[in-house]
Formats: structure tokens, sequence, C-alpha cells
């Protein structure tokens, strides 16, 4: 027999997953893995939706591996790099990104090349750049 703590727990995860509805559904939801940097460390980006109503989608620096696929500490760790992504046209998104390596705020751009990748990418001044990420889950 189960506990009432245990139905508990399962009603209150059927009652947050109702009440996210369709946001929860977006298709860059889940957790993204950057190309390696300069120094061969990557990081895995957890995306999910910001919060608040109809604020878009937000990414954290959830953790940073180096080139051996070691977990590492680095400063970055917990820092919002992607806020307010709010869909534009189809697989498209536009929002607010930061780049650590260089400390700058600017305006990013997502697209869904797949349902395994996507391409992050903005302008500092003239200068543009993107990667591309790969979904981890």
């Amino acid at each position: 027999m189960r506990s009432p703590e245990s139905f508990f727990a399962v009603l209150a995860i059927a009652l947050v997953g109702f009440a996210t509805g369709a946001r929860a559904t977006d298709p860059l939801t889940g957790t993204w893995a950057t190309p390696p940097d300069g120094k061969g460390i990557y990081a895995h980006i957890e995306v999910k939706p910001c919060a608040g109503p109809d604020a878009g989608v937000c990414g954290v620096i959830a953790r940073t591996y180096d080139q051996e696929d070691r977990l590492v500490h680095t400063r970055n760790l917990g820092v919002r790099i992607l806020w307010d992504m709010r869909p534009e046209g189809a697989n498209e998104w536009r929002g607010w990104a930061y780049v650590p390596l260089y400390r700058k705020t600017l305006k990013g751009r997502i697209s869904l090349e797949s349902r395994r990748h996507i391409r992050v990418g903005g302008c500092i001044g003239p200068v543009c750049k993107s990667q591309d990420w790969a979904r981890v889950w």
C-alpha cells in the first residue's frame, strides 16, 4: 500500500505539469551542451521557462566539464546566459544573451535546427557569431 506522502507527491507533480501546460513542452526546454571554449571547457546549459507568465525561456550554466569530461568548477556556474527568449516565427526565438567570455549582454537569437541541435547567436557591434549546441537531455 502506498503512503499518503507518496500520493501527495504524485499529485503535486501532476498539478505542476498541468499548470505549466504548453510552456513545459517548449522545444528549447532541456539541457544543452555548448562546444568547448579555448581552454577545452564546455558547459551544460539548463533551459526552462522563465519565472512569470509569458516570460519566455531562460538558460543557466548548470555544469562545466574539462577536455576529459570531468566535472569542473568555474566562476560561471549558475550564471544566467539566456533570458526572455520568445518565439518569433517558426523555430526561431529572440531575447537576451550574456557572453561570459566578454562579460557582455546582447540581443540574442536561437534557431531550432533539429530536435537535438540549436544554433545560438548574437552580435556585439558589427561582429556576429553563433554556436551550435547539442541536446543532452
